[in-house]
């Protein structure tokens, strides 16, 4: 049992907490232990892209786990990963929130205009990254109504993100792996963005065995309900019986 516990502490999303709810509940932690480590044991993604993208799913602006954070970025580590690959995990992890823009931006002039408010004419200035992206096919037409209140800032924040996708420490159906796991994320559910990433990766080699996958992998990181919690529950518990 012991070196089993460490093998799934090791391969897969769980902390220590797990021993606790094995004496607990056996047969349910068992059964769930079996569920949520199959992306592990399955083979259908390699390993270091399995921990990549939980590390992806933990350290996420929409989701901020540091204890998920460390136990990947250490078992991608293992896996063969690089400094300059979890940076990039870091990098899109940060960028998440463009979203947004992307949901408010077109809900902002609709609503102005059928409140018959116009916005302050911009002058006009040179968007190198905005054009480098379209140049190349990258541009999302979803980035247009921010791109149109505020062209500055968001050629600003496009020359922070399009380095990631170019600049080749990921290959593309990598990328748009991360991706999808970013925004169909239970903390995200960003339907929009999922579609697009879901065309895009299919586009560059990815199976739909190997997006499905991805998604076993969102799911998954609900355990960490278990191990956030469980221990605060022992604590507790022991706090009641000493005072009782």
């Amino acid at each position: 049992m012991k070196a089993q516990s460490k093998q799934v502490r090791t391969m897969g999303p769980w902390d220590p907490a797990v021993e606790k709810l094995r004496e607990w509940d056996p047969k349910w932690a068992e059964a769930c232990v079996k569920m949520s480590t199959n992306p592990w044991s399955g083979g259908v993604l390699p390993r270091k892209l399995v921990e990549l993208i939980s590390l992806a799913l933990n350290a996420a602006c929409t989701n901020l786990n540091p204890d998920g954070t460390r136990r990947h970025i250490r078992a991608a580590l293992d896996a063969g990963a690089s400094r300059e690959e979890i940076l990039t995990i870091l990098k899109m992890a940060s960028l998440l929130s463009i979203h947004c823009c992307s949901l408010g931006a077109p809900i902002l002039l609709e609503e102005a205009k059928a409140s018959g408010v116009q916005p302050v004419p911009k002058p006009k200035t040179a968007t190198p990254a905005c054009e480098k992206l379209k140049a190349v096919g990258q541009w999302n037409d979803a980035w247009n109504p921010f791109f149109e209140l505020d062209p500055m800032w968001t050629d600003e924040f496009m020359g922070v993100g399009a380095g990631i996708y170019v600049g080749g420490v990921l290959s593309a159906k990598e990328a748009e792996l991360l991706s999808i796991a970013f925004d169909v994320s239970y903390t995200h559910m960003y339907a929009p963005g999922t579609r697009r990433h879901i065309k895009n990766a299919l586009k560059a080699g990815a199976t739909i065995e190997e997006i499905m996958e991805v998604f076993k992998l969102c799911v998954v990181q609900g355990v960490q309900a278990c191990n956030l919690a469980v221990p605060i529950l022992e604590e507790e518990l022991k706090r009641k019986s000493a005072n009782d």
